[in-house]
Parts: C-alpha cells; structure tokens; sequence
C-alpha cells in the first residue's frame, strides 16, 4: 500500500500546473466516467437499444459534424506549427517547455485542444450505433478512440508540449482529409463517385503510426530531459495500432471479397447463437 501511495504522489508531483485546473483536466475521475459510459454503449447498451429499432438517418447532423471537424482539425495543425513545430521545435529531442512563455503556453492550449476533440470524436462511434452501422463498430474502432482519449488527457495534464505533440499534429492533418471524406459521404451515395480515394485513408492511417513509431523509438537512444518512459509507450502503442490498422487493410483490400462475406456471415452465426443460449 504504502509502494502505492508513493507512486501517485511521485504521478501527481509531475503535473503542469498550467494546466492542471483547465475543464476535464482537474483529475481522472470525470474521464474514466466518459471512456467506461462510452465502452459500455458502444458493445451492450446502444446495440441493444437499436436491435428492434429502425436506423436513424442523421444527414444533416453528420454534414454539420464532420465541417466542425474539420475545422478543429485544421485550427489544431496550425497551431502545431505555428507553436514549436515549424521552426522551434526538435525532431530529435525535444523536451516539455513548462514556462509561462507565450508559444510554450499556446502550445498546452492547443494540446487541451487536441483532448477537448478526442472526445468530441467519440460520438462518431455513437453515429454509428444509431445508424445500425454495426459492421463499424469493430475492436479496433473503440480501442482507437479510448486509448487516444485517455493519451491525451494524460499529455495535456502532464506533457503539455515537446515531443508528443508531434503525434496531435499529424494526426490532426490526417483528420482534416478522413472528416473531409466522412462529410462528403454523408450527403448521399450520388457522392459516391468522388470518394474513390477511401482506401487511401488507411495508408495514411498506417503512415500516420510509421512515423510516430520511428520518431520515438529514435528517442529512446537520445540523451534527452523528455521522459523515456513515455516515448516507450508510444512506441508500443504505435507499433500495436500499425497491426490493427495493417490487418484491416489487408483484410478489406487485398483479401478476396468471398472470403470476407463468408467471415462475416460466420460471425454473424456465431453473434445469433450466444444471443439465444
């Protein structure tokens, strides 16, 4: 116990205290609520309240959805740039800056940010639950938005800044195209015929995680204030999400249509059976 105690004070000494008082921020308990509430719809309580139910639509509310989006998107990779990244910062090395310097404090803001959207997006699984879209609702979906929530709230409590926000601002430029894609589905399958490029979403996904993983695996040979621990982390949970990310686009591009349908037909057997023992 005492080993225990120990350990959360030793966590807790490393907060920002710029930071450490902004919304959703103050503490675990108020994230932990939203990331369990939103596990819990996504596998048991929202597929079960939809099963009977007819598919909601949600045209306009996924148009005005996905322009918010984008524009968060695009104002989190300009505030990336123009914070440390465009000519300030080190793609080596490159520590937190806890100071009340006004790049330094625009870069934590623009990190508070980067969370604030990480949980606006996890209503993309709740989209997806309401439309039936259940095929969607897969391991990797509603691992990827946790974890990336969880990431964040950690960096914006203790990491505001240097080396990781390398990842916020890639995959904010990745999320400009993927919610620009996503908004022109949505207004109708007469849209369909501009999206050929969805495949490509992935291999920036997957390129998207490369780099973060070579960045920090880098990092873990560099004599560098920025914590080895987290750079560890990082790795590990890159190197995991290029197998998730790689095993879906071998499974839907390159594995034959036939055998794709006959693993779905036989998940869906298997789905049936356990809902009626």
């Amino acid at each position: 116990m005492p080993g225990i105690v120990d350990w959360y004070n030793d966590i807790h000494n490393k907060t920002d205290p710029r930071t450490a008082d902004w919304f959703l921020v103050t503490g675990p308990g108020p994230l932990l609520m939203i990331v369990a509430s939103y596990v819990y719809f996504s596998t048991y309580a929202g597929p079960r309240y939809m099963r009977d139910r007819k598919p909601y639509s949600l045209k306009n509310v996924l148009i005005v959805y996905n322009i918010l989006q984008v524009i968060l998107s695009t104002i989190l990779v300009h505030e990336g740039f123009v914070s440390g990244w465009w000519n300030d910062y080190s793609f080596g090395c490159q520590p937190v800056d806890r100071s009340n310097n006004p790049k330094a404090l625009r870069m934590a803001r623009a990190v508070w940010l980067y969370y604030i959207c990480k949980l606006i997006e996890l209503s993309d699984t709740i989209f997806f639950v309401l439309r039936k879209k259940n095929r969607q609702l897969s391991f990797l979906h509603i691992w990827h938005h946790g974890i990336m929530t969880v990431s964040s709230w950690i960096a914006v409590r203790f990491f505001p800044g240097g080396q990781c926000t390398l990842l916020g601002l890639i995959n904010s430029f990745i999320h400009i195209i993927m919610y620009g894609y996503y908004m022109l589905s949505a207004f109708g399958p007469h849209m369909e015929k501009y999206l050929w490029w969805k495949k490509y979403l992935t291999r920036l996904q997957l390129i998207q995680f490369s780099i973060i993983f070579v960045h920090n695996f880098n990092h873990l040979f560099l004599d560098c204030s920025f914590p080895k621990f987290l750079s560890i982390l990082l790795t590990v949970n890159s190197g995991f999400f290029i197998y998730l990310f790689g095993s879906f686009y071998v499974k839907n591009y390159f594995t034959p249509k036939s055998q794709v349908e006959a693993g779905d037909a036989k998940a869906k057997r298997k789905l049936i059976v356990e809902k009626s023992e």
